[in-house]
């Protein structure tokens, strides 16, 4: 009986061929080299960065390209897109080329009580990757909350006149100042790099248009004043121009009389020094030149008082003369006679 139990129980095992055991083995380490091997090694893109966790404990980053670490669980990698420019939207939402308004996050009120329809883009950056992981839960969703709060208390102080024609550009200011404000007291590990307005409006409706017409005629009111201010850089210079002109050639005509005058003073002076002189000479000669210049077609004839020679006036001669010049005009006057 215990013979045939034995020879039943050889029946029964398989026999399997030498070295299967081995075999698995190495097969087994093989693999497990190979899973450690793709584990160990890591990649980070260019606009990325990587925190490395050592048992759970933050210990270091790297940056941009192929890194190892120790298997899990002795350390782990988290990966963020620590160099990309994000934008986070407030009053909106933003899918591609899909928009869809947020009413209730757009909304706000105005100093004096008005509401207005507020839209922004906020753009950010992770500027510590320690802090951005591990000190707030949610760094995106307390970015909205914080730009969505600093914007209603900016536009809240302001008017709704000023929010929505002249004012966005100081507001934007504003928030931005806070954010920063915040960013520094949380230590969020976000940079701000910029916030814009994408609209700031009253709601649609007829207060929409009430306040379209307010800007427009502030608009129009700001292009006349631009045009009455070009008008008067144009006329100003001009003018100023011609008054220069008319001071530098009344100077001219002063300075040119000062010399007349001067010059006319040295004359008279030269003239009475030689008067002084000889009085009789030079008052022939000043009588002389005047009838020069009064009579400049007369012929002067200078006799000497004293001499025994007789004076002879040829004055048939002189008015023979005369006629016959004045024959010439007197016909070119009145033509010819039959």
């Amino acid at each position: 009986m215990e013979l045939v139990g034995m020879e039943s129980k050889k029946k029964n095992q398989v026999d399997l061929p030498p070295g299967l055991f081995k075999k698995i083995a190495i097969g087994v380490v093989i693999l497990l080299v190979v899973i450690i091997g793709y584990s160990s090694f890591y990649t980070v893109q260019e606009q990325e960065r990587a925190a490395i966790l050592t048992f759970g404990k933050y210990t270091g980053e790297t940056t941009a390209g192929l890194h190892f670490k120790w298997p899990y669980p002795i350390q782990q990698v988290i990966v963020v897109p620590a160099e990309l420019t994000q934008r986070i939207y407030i009053g909106y939402r933003q899918d591609g080329n899909k928009i869809t308004p947020v009413e209730e996050e757009a909304m706000m009120i105005t100093g004096d009580e008005n509401i207005v329809s507020a839209d922004a883009v906020v753009q950010w950056k992770i500027s510590n990757i320690h802090e951005y992981l591990y000190n707030i839960d949610n760094p995106e969703q307390f970015l909205r909350n914080a730009s969505s709060s600093s914007i209603r208390s900016v536009i809240g102080s302001e008017k709704l006149d000023y929010a929505i024609t002249d004012g966005k550009t100081e507001i934007q200011d504003k928030v931005r100042e806070r954010l920063l404000e915040l960013q520094g007291k949380y230590h969020t590990g976000m940079q701000i790099i910029d916030i814009k307005f994408q609209d700031i409006e009253p709601p649609s409706g007829q207060v929409e248009e009430a306040f379209r017409e307010v800007t427009n005629a502030r608009e129009e009111k700001n292009t006349k004043i631009n045009n009455a201010a070009k008008y008067e850089n144009d006329k100003i210079p001009k003018a100023r121009g011609e008054a220069q002109a008319l001071l530098e050639n009344a100077e001219g005509k002063k300075k040119s009389r000062i010399l007349n005058a001067e010059g006319d003073v040295a004359q008279f002076n030269a003239i009475f020094t030689e008067y002084k002189k000889n009085p009789g000479v030079t008052q022939s000669r000043l009588i002389i030149e005047t009838l020069e210049k009064i009579l400049p077609k007369a012929k002067i004839f200078i006799s000497d008082s004293s001499g025994d020679t007789v004076k002879y006036l040829p004055i048939n001669e002189l008015l023979r003369n005369s006629g016959a010049s004045a024959t010439p005009s007197g016909s070119a006057a009145g033509g010819t006679t039959p």
